[in-house]
């Protein structure tokens, strides 16, 4: 039996599709679900607990995200990501996200900004506790919460598919070397500079902080595969 499940929590306040395919990207992310192998909607279900109907639905979702691609008779397999897409995205976020930072830092109200502080400070401490679950799922409220002020609802979903394509993999092994809190402080850097109106701060800031997670992503694929818990492959999807 694999690990998955305990990390998800199923309730009847959410669609049970929507809870797997949340689980599923947050296993993608932290390396639980390895790069290039194929894993089956049965397999993974036995590891939720659930029926293989709504882990098929949440991996059909992934593939539409270009997460996972389907195999006919065989499962899915998630899908890889070289060093050249790893730039690509790199580079596409920075031509976003800094003007749209500098921009932020002039406009946003102080009480939007302030806000966020709460969010920042989650993700310290969750590097700090080495909860990459819940490390992630603060960096990505931060960032696009921080984005959303900009007003630019196409933006927001822009860059948020921009960060699912380009997971944090190797996530496990960055954190078993402690380089994940200098990289979580970063955020509340970022969130001090903003709310003292230093634009040009704000803009070097995020821009020193996408180029430092770019360079963990290489630093975790130089390191090789991530440690990983067991889950489910084999049988057809």
């Amino acid at each position: 039996m694999g690990h998955l499940k305990d990390h998800t929590l199923i309730t009847p306040r959410e669609r049970l599709r929507d809870q797997v395919a949340h689980a599923l990207r947050a296993a993608l992310i932290s390396g639980e679900l390895r790069p290039g192998e194929i894993y089956s909607a049965p397999g993974l279900a036995e590891d939720f607990g659930v029926s293989p109907t709504p882990v098929r639905e949440a991996l059909l979702d992934l593939a539409r995200e270009g997460l996972v691609e389907p195999l006919r008779n065989k499962g899915f397999r998630v899908t890889e990501v070289n060093e050249r897409d790893l730039d690509e995205y790199t580079e596409i976020r920075l031509l976003i996200e800094v003007p749209m930072i500098r921009r932020i830092t002039r406009t946003a109200a102080r009480a939007d900004l302030e806000a966020l502080r709460a969010v920042a400070e989650e993700i310290v401490r969750a590097a700090r506790e080495h909860d990459l679950i819940g490390y992630l799922e603060a960096d990505r409220r931060f960032h696009l919460s921080l984005l959303e002020l900009g007003g630019n609802d196409r933006l927001v979903e822009t860059v948020g598919d921009l960060r699912k394509r380009s997971r944090l993999y190797g996530l496990r092994g960055l954190d078993e070397r402690d380089q994940l809190v200098p990289s979580a402080q970063e955020h509340v850097e970022l969130l001090e500079l903003m709310l003292a109106g230093d634009a040009r701060g704000a803009e070097k800031c995020i821009t020193r902080h996408l180029g430092h997670v770019r360079s963990l992503w290489a630093t975790a694929g130089d390191a090789g595969a991530p440690a990983r818990r067991s889950v489910r492959k084999g049988r057809s999807g």
